[in-house]
């Protein structure tokens, strides 16, 4: 079945190659595409041999070390919204495009300080087990499933999108079938090799873009004598909006817009199913704490290449007038694949064709690693939390619910395509901030008040998650992204771009009030409880004396 799936893949990309002109397709992409897809393939062989059961299906078996794991981890982040997306936001509007880069990176020191050890301690198979150790397991598992589908729906479009783009504008193939052969993949990988492939072929992604961008930072520095400020001037000089790229407010134009957007960046980074995912695939806390130092140091390296990139771009695709060269763009005058295929151009420019080449392949490994973590997180989410514990009542043996999460698998490879096609002209980084956004909301305050607030009860949860939930979703809806750019409205009826400092706020007071004012039998137990889970929280031993695994 196996073979069968990959010469699928491997079929689909030969014959986009094959239908595109042979005038016009970057050769070395091509080879360079090949050569990642066979190997991730044979990765997958190889995983898929080893995974036997759901433990290894979800979390590789508690396997990982703290290194892999923290390389793992940062390959999440560096995703196609990161190397794609920001750099293109620094390309339009410069200096604004940093602030997604800094709201990534300052969520990491709430996981590191706050959360690692106590997720590693406390968890099984994803974060929910941690709501649910001392809440009513069927309700907070049904919450904890609507929140984590509905992040990696909005973090999935960002991907397809950067995917499709990229393919499209290497390959010279309608968009369609680009995010169609993205979305095949995908539910090879997952389906085959579960966790463990998904994980290798991060650290693997990771490895090769950090290399990628930082030969691609140091060609761009080498042509201004390494001086960042030598840099700065002539992108200011390259860019129709002159000194304003080096200034805040061109992209993010309110105070409240500003402050939200930070706000879901730092707190939905502890909400993302795909990333707390990770710390289960360890053997101890101790492991799970260095995982976090791992992967702030390669992606707080990471982002300051960013900058360089994006800055570099203006510099070299743009003439001293402003316009974009006449190599870099379509006949109306725009950039080649819009902006977020930025990045790719400035690896032709520095690098030649073999630059290219290379630079194309890691895009693409990038964005097939993100999506299927979150294909797997997705398939935990239904598989494990809806079907195995809530419809089941954790009855289901292992073998089902593996059977359950690879059909989920193909259920989300499908969805992601059409999301994809929706969504196709939306910038990645930005569809990655409302997915923050809604992580920050219904993820983040239950997943923090569980483990900290004597407090909390079921109740409470239940219905304040799903306020936070709703809130977050509502808004986006309302907002100019949706109601005017998707939906054709006139006017936005949500004024501001990002809910967060609206949907946390509604969610912390909804989760507050409604666990105060319980005064049930449920909400004795809950508040009875939380002494069991600090102390298992804290050490790693339960009151029975027994070690989480």
């Amino acid at each position: 079945m196996l073979k069968i799936a990959t010469l699928l893949g491997l079929s689909s990309l030969a014959l986009f190659a094959a239908d595109a002109s042979s005038e016009s397709v970057n050769m070395n992409a091509v080879i360079m595409f090949f050569v990642f897809i066979v190997g991730t393939m044979g990765i997958t062989k190889w995983a898929a041999s080893k995974t036997k059961s759901a433990s290894d299906f979800y979390t590789a078996g508690g396997g990982i070390t703290g290194f892999q794991n923290g390389l793992a981890i940062a390959g999440d982040y560096m995703s196609a919204a990161s190397f794609l997306g920001i750099s293109g936001m620094i390309y339009l509007n410069g200096f604004d495009g940093l602030i997604y880069a800094i709201g990534f990176l300052v969520g990491w020191p709430i996981i590191l300080f706050l959360m690692a050890e106590k997720l590693r301690n406390l968890g099984k198979f994803n974060f929910t087990d941690i709501a649910a150790f001392r809440l009513d397991d069927r309700k907070i598992r049904i919450l904890a499933a609507f929140g984590s589908l509905t992040v990696v729906t909005f973090y999935l479009i960002a991907q397809m999108v950067g995917a499709g783009k990229l393919i499209e504008v290497l390959f010279h193939i309608p968009y369609g079938w680009a995010v169609a052969l993205v979305g095949i993949l995908m539910i090879i990988y997952v389906t085959f090799g579960g966790m463990l492939a998904t994980t290798w072929v991060q650290i693997i992604k990771a490895i090769l873009l950090l290399g990628g961008v930082t030969i691609m930072a140091v060609l761009v520095l080498a042509t201004v004598n390494f001086s960042f400020t030598e840099l700065a001037t002539q992108a200011v000089d390259s860019h129709t909006k002159k000194e304003a790229i080096l200034a805040p407010g061109g992209f993010v134009s309110d105070p409240v817009s500003s402050i939200s957007l930070g706000l879901a960046l730092m707190l939905g980074t502890a909400g993302l199913p795909h990333i707390l995912m990770r710390f289960f695939t360890v053997g101890n806390a101790k492991e799970a704490r260095k995982s976090v130092v791992y992967a702030t140091g390669f992606v707080g390296y990471f982002y300051l290449l960013i900058a360089v990139v994006g800055l570099g771009a203006i510099v070299f695709l743009n003439t001293q007038g402003g316009a974009i060269s006449e190599h870099y763009s379509d006949i109306k005058g725009l950039l080649i694949g819009g902006a977020n295929m930025a990045a790719v151009h400035l690896a032709e420019a520095t690098g030649g064709g073999l630059f290219l080449g290379f630079i194309s392949a890691v895009s693409f490994a990038t964005i097939l690693a993100v999506v299927a973590g979150l294909a797997l997180a997705a398939s935990n989410s239904i598989a494990h939390d809806l079907y195995a514990i809530v419809i089941r009542k954790g009855q289901a043996t292992d073998a089902e619910e593996m059977k359950v999460s690879r059909r989920t698998v193909i259920i989300v490879g499908i969805a992601s395509i059409l999301l994809g096609l929706a969504f196709e002209n939306q910038n990645i980084a930005f569809m990655v901030g409302l997915a923050f956004a809604i992580a920050a909301s219904a993820n983040f305050p239950i997943l923090i008040l569980s483990i900290y607030w004597s407090k909390l009860t079921t109740r409470g949860a239940f219905i304040g998650g799903f306020v936070g939930l709703i809130t977050a979703i509502t808004l986006v809806v309302l907002s100019k992204t949706v109601w005017v750019d998707i939906l054709g409205n006139a006017e936005a009826i949500f004024p501001y771009t990002h809910p967060a400092l609206f949907s946390v706020s509604a969610a912390f007071i909804a989760i507050y009030f409604f666990s105060i004012t319980d005064k049930s039998a449920r909400a004795e137990e809950d508040r009875s409880g939380f002494e069991a889970q600090r102390i298992r929280a804290e050490t790693g031993i339960g009151a029975d004396g027994a070690v989480s695994h």
